[in-house]
């Protein structure tokens, strides 16, 4: 079997068999196959596209390229929820502890984030002592007795992936759906997950820009899944502006706690309750998603959800009395408000933009080496379709620096005001099964 015939059988628009899907993975990860000629490959990949039988393929291969974690020691079906990013996307801080409460196992591999965040662990990091530095036995015993614990992703998930990754990168390849899924998807599946649920974001502040690729992204991912053998379905959730009203590390953990009592913004419990009602329901913890969210919104009401916060952050070293005391959390120096410069409606917040904001401010990594300043971000005062007039915030500007012009720069320019009320987004745009 020779790579060149490979590539040129892909460049031609041919299906290539598992046996060749896995000899230039396995071929790639052991460095017997150079870059230029996998770069040759996702190009070809990415004008021809692959069939179901490939994406599935490929994507088991890069699962059979490193390390599996064995999660059956673990009581009941675990249920992964994996988002395609955001901006302010909360939600694992708050599904997490709020599913557990009903039952359901949570046993999550995160990682750090890059780009306008920090990811699932900088944030749980902004809770003094909180550490993910815990071995497999340590891990699974928690999940038995709490229902939930998080550590950090293997060095040896996906080996193949992380390879692949890297030079897609750097060669114009990244925006590809069977790429995107099977980069996504192998992860999800090397970390155990019996069952998975996938939040895929659409609009200016997520990875796919449009509707109709979010959606294909969604299927792909679904048909990936099933075709593996793991329950999986997707909600096309809206990140045409940010998500709640935190955009930070410390901010974020207070939006999740403060959403765990009961007051979080709208759409952060809406899209909670839906992604956890469905991870409820593969869990067989209910039999209907409407049995699911009762029991959810009732976990919430009872205080249950808080305190399984609580223990969590607690069980990991964490300082748990964050949780009645959110002032022990990072706190920035300065706060500044935003001011409207013209009365009328806001009429449009640009996610990704707004998100870039607040990395300036140090709450995200430009690079891998960059440094996170939990205690920074950004609070919305006003959201898309709500009333405005001159002199009032639309929201408020956490700092360590007292110079941000800049910032206040960016985010002017990506917040726009009109004269005419302007009907939010849709949160939930559809949900895809199989």
């Amino acid at each position: 079997m020779r790579m060149v015939d490979l590539i040129e059988k892909k460049r031609n628009g041919k299906e290539l068999t598992e046996e060749e899907i896995h000899f230039i993975i396995k071929g790639y990860t052991e460095d017997s196959i150079p870059d230029y000629q996998i770069s040759a490959l996702t190009m070809a990949i990415y004008f021809q596209g692959m069939t179901e039988k490939e994406i599935a393929y490929l994507t088991n291969a890069m699962v059979e390229s490193g390390d599996q974690i064995d999660l059956s020691e673990i009581d009941g079906i675990k249920v992964d929820k994996h988002s395609t990013g955001g901006v302010g996307d909360t939600t694992t801080l708050v599904l997490g502890p709020l599913v557990a409460a009903v039952g359901v196992s949570v046993a999550k591999m995160s990682g750090r984030g890059l780009g306008h965040t920090g990811g699932t662990i900088d944030k749980l990091e902004s809770v003094a002592g909180f550490h993910i530095e815990i071995d497999k036995d340590e891990f699974i015993d928690l999940v038995n007795k709490n229902k939930i614990a998080i550590i950090g992703q293997s060095g040896n998930l996906t080996p193949a992936d992380k390879k692949l990754y890297a030079l897609r990168d750097v060669t114009a390849t990244v925006n590809s759906i069977p790429l995107i899924a099977s980069s996504i998807m192998s992860k999800k599946i090397a970390a155990g997950a019996d069952a998975i649920v996938l939040d895929v974001k659409t609009g200016a502040g997520a990875l796919m820009k449009t509707f109709e690729e979010s959606k294909e992204l969604a299927k792909t991912m679904v048909t990936i899944g099933h075709n593996l053998g793991r329950k999986t379905m997707a909600v096309l959730s809206d990140m045409g502006q940010p998500l709640g009203y935190a955009i930070g590390n410390a901010l974020e953990v207070k939006e999740a706690i403060d959403t765990l009592k009961g007051e979080g913004p709208e759409d952060l419990v809406e899209l909670c309750l839906t992604l956890g009602s469905q991870m409820v329901v593969l869990a067989e913890k209910a039999s209907s998603l409407e049995e699911a969210r009762e029991k959810l919104e009732k976990a919430i009401q009872s205080g249950a959800a808080l305190q399984k916060l609580k223990l969590f952050l607690s069980a990991q070293g964490g300082d748990g009395s964050v949780v009645d005391d959110s002032d022990k959390l990072p706190q920035a120096k300065y706060v500044f408000e935003l001011e409207a410069k013209e009365d009328g409606y806001v009429s449009k917040m640009v996610a990704d933009q707004i998100g870039t904001a607040a990395m300036m401010l140090g709450a995200g990594r430009a690079t891998k080496d960059s440094q996170i300043d939990l205690a920074v971000g950004l609070m919305l005062r006003k959201k898309i379709g709500d009333k405005v007039k001159t002199g009032e915030s639309l929201l408020s500007i956490y700092s360590n620096n007292e110079r941000i012009e800049d910032v206040k720069q960016m985010l002017y320019e990506n917040i726009e005001i009109s004269a005419e009320k302007i009907d939010p987004p849709a949160l939930i745009h559809e949900i895809i099964m199989i």
